[in-house]
Formats: structure tokens, C-alpha cells, sequence
């Protein structure tokens, strides 16, 4: 991956994965504003490239009719964390690929390896662009798309504590409607794990942060401290990497 363009001090590219309902997305949003970074959410990438196919008449559930369309869509992802947005061949796409046609199709799409090759060059090249440095959010982000990411955070909760803030989301209040949402998340999570292309999983150096017993602003919080710890990590070794390259006074100069 291309990093040249990050030339901040403080730049830092940091990939969140994890599994619906864990407050991906809430986090990631958060914790770019208040560390100045860029925000790219990579599902609303792949949401829009299905809105496109299910407007365009494309079978979601013929792969090699979805991987010949793969390229035709021009998708344009805004990176500031106060107002995201996206755009398929110009047109606003933020609200149509929350419907619930596009979530029920999403998975299958997802899953074409042309989809996610075309994506993923996508989504390396935006994080190569964020010279001050961008949180990346996904489920294959730490491991496929940004693997050399100068921090990976990996965050899980219960299936009962994802579908409460799911339905909470979606405005469902009847017990069966939790269930529902339950069953839908853990189905999400097969599919999503299962397949065999840049399948979620938890990188191998990613952090992990169980949001179960947490408050949105905990986690905020939490991973904030995780950003700020890896920059300051990585000032001092530049800081100590200059000191022991830098060329000793001659002997007849004065005190620094």
C-alpha cells in the first residue's frame, strides 16, 4: 500500500473491523472528528455498488452477471467525518443504500471477488490520499485491505447486545422484532465470515474491544487512547531515529 501522501506528524492509518452492531461505525466517526483524521466507511461502498446493481437489473445472485457490471459504476466516497457521503455516478446514494432491499442483497454481492478486487484498489487509494491520516471501517480492512494499517482494532459484542442496538436503530420494539434482528445479524456474520473472498475475520495484530458492557462514549474513548498511544509511539521512534542520525558538534562549537 502506497503511504508516501501521509506526511503529518501526527498521520495515522487505523482499519476497525468487526461484525454489525458493534458501534463500527459511530466509533470510527467519532474518533476521526476528534483526532482530525479523514473517516471512510467501506460498507457503504459495498451497499452502493448493490444499489446500483439492484437499479440497473442485475440478478444480485448471479455472480459472473454481478462481476461483469463490477467496474460500470463510478463510486465517490467523502472522507470528512462530520458528513460523509457517496455517490454513484453522481447521484447522492446515502439514503437509498440503507433500504432494506439493499441489506437483504448486500452479502451476495459483497461476496464476488471482482467486487471486492474493484473496491479494495478503491479504498487503498482514498487511504493513500488522507495525508493527515484516515480510520478506515470494514470487515476486512486489517486484514485484506490496509494490512500494514499503523493500528487495527477489531471490536465484538453479544449477538443480544448487537440486536438490541440494531433494532434501537431501526426503530423495532417487539420482542419479535429483537429476535428477528438477532437471527438477521447472526446470518449477516456466516455469510460475511464464510466466504471465500477477504472473508471478517480479526487480523492477527488487530486489537480487540468487546463493546458489550460498553457506552458508545466508552468506546470512543477507548480506542481514541489507542490512536493517540500508537502516535506517540511512533513520534518517539522518529524522534530517537533523528537524534541517532543527526551529526555531532565540532569540537568547537558552543552548547546547543
Amino acid at each position: 500500500m502506497e503511504t508516501a501522501a501521509r506526511t503529518a506528524p501526527a498521520a495515522v492509518i487505523v482499519g476497525i473491523d468487526g461484525p454489525s452492531g458493534t458501534g463500527k461505525s459511530s466509533t470510527s466517526k467519532a474518533v476521526a472528528a476528534k483526532l482530525g483524521l479523514r473517516y471512510l466507511d467501506t460498507g457503504a461502498q459495498y451497499r452502493a455498488i448493490t444499489w446500483w446493481m439492484l437499479s440497473n437489473g442485475i440478478d444480485v445472485n448471479d455472480a459472473a452477471a454481478v462481476a461483469d457490471a463490477a467496474a460500470k459504476p463510478e463510486i465517490v466516497s467523502g472522507t470528512d467525518p462530520a458528513a460523509p457521503s457517496i455517490t454513484v455516478d453522481g447521484a447522492d446514494a446515502a439514503l437509498p443504500i440503507r433500504t432494506s432491499q439493499v441489506t437483504a442483497a448486500v452479502s451476495a454481492v459483497s461476496a464476488v471477488p471482482e467486487v471486492r478486487t474493484r473496491l479494495t484498489e478503491l479504498q487503498r487509494a482514498i487511504a493513500a490520499e488522507a495525508p493527515d491520516g484516515i480510520v478506515v471501517e470494514g470487515r476486512d480492512i486489517g486484514t485484506t485491505v490496509l494490512p500494514d494499517a499503523d493500528l487495527k482494532i477489531f471490536l465484538t459484542a453479544s449477538p443480544e447486545a448487537r440486536a438490541a442496538r440494531r433494532s434501537g436503530e431501526l426503530g423495532a420494539k417487539e420482542a419479535s422484532d429483537l429476535l428477528a434482528t438477532r437471527a438477521a445479524l447472526i446470518k449477516r456474520d456466516a455469510a460475511d465470515s464464510g466466504r471465500k473472498t477477504s472473508p471478517l475475520a480479526k487480523a492477527a495484530d488487530a486489537v480487540e474491544v468487546d463493546t458489550t458492557e460498553l457506552t458508545l462514549e466508552q468506546v470512543i474513548e477507548c480506542v481514541v487512547t489507542l490512536v493517540e498511544e500508537r502516535r506517540n509511539r511512533d513520534a518517539a521512534q522518529t524522534e530517537g531515529s533523528d537524534r541517532g542520525t543527526r551529526e555531532e558538534p565540532s569540537a568547537g562549537a558552543g552548547p546547543r
